[in-house]
């Protein structure tokens, strides 16, 4: 997604591309001051066509991100996002539905910088799903250890607790440690995620 949020401190692993992620497309960008347009389409039979959009300044942003899938005639995503940055905080409001799960949420966060020199944020992100009446609560903190090392500690209401550590080893290269316990089977073995981003 091309509108992502700033605020997502809690150390969700992105999916890593491997080769059966592997796709040929088409991309074009419009590029301005205010605004930024994509749109993508997948060189395939029944491709899938993205269009994605911000607009905005260094302050208030509001962006859109949705997919149609040729093959099914009917989109699949369609999400939209409100941020606002100031200098030591960045809110965020996005709402997303996903068609072809029938489901749709809608999505809050607010992310403040405590103290700039050693990266210190806390954060919190709420989360309501409509079709499920669920509300899902996280809150979590960041810190740097040094200036190529991070750790992000969340935990929500759904009782998940995790920790990331990320270490840049050399510029846009990272190695990432994800652990993620269950806090209601404490005996259990913890999830573990290892990551090597490769950047040239």
């Amino acid at each position: 997604m091309v509108f992502s949020s700033p605020a997502t401190v809690y150390g969700q692993l992105e999916k890593i591309p491997c080769v059966e992620d592997f796709e040929l497309k088409i991309e074009l960008q419009y590029l301005h001051e205010y605004a930024r347009i994509s749109s993508s389409i997948g060189l395939t039979a029944k491709p899938i066509v993205n269009f994605s959009s911000v607009l905005g300044t260094n302050v208030l942003t509001l962006g859109i991100d949705i997919s149609f899938d040729t093959k099914v005639w009917n989109f699949t995503k369609c999400n939209t996002g409100l941020s606002f940055t100031n200098a030591d905080l960045i809110a965020f409001l996005a709402f997303h539905v996903v068609m072809n799960e029938k489901g749709d949420s809608v999505n809050a966060s607010y992310y403040h910088i405590v103290n700039p020199l050693t990266n210190i944020v806390v954060g919190v992100e709420v989360t309501h799903r409509f079709s499920s009446n669920v509300n899902i609560v996280t809150m979590g903190t960041q810190h740097a250890l040094d200036p190529l090392t991070t750790i992000k500690a969340p935990v929500n209401n759904a009782d998940k607790a995790s920790t990331l550590i990320q270490y840049e080893w050399r510029p846009k290269s990272l190695f990432t440690n994800f652990r993620e316990v269950d806090t209601k089977s404490i005996d259990k073995s913890p999830k573990v995620k290892l990551a090597l981003t490769l950047k040239p």
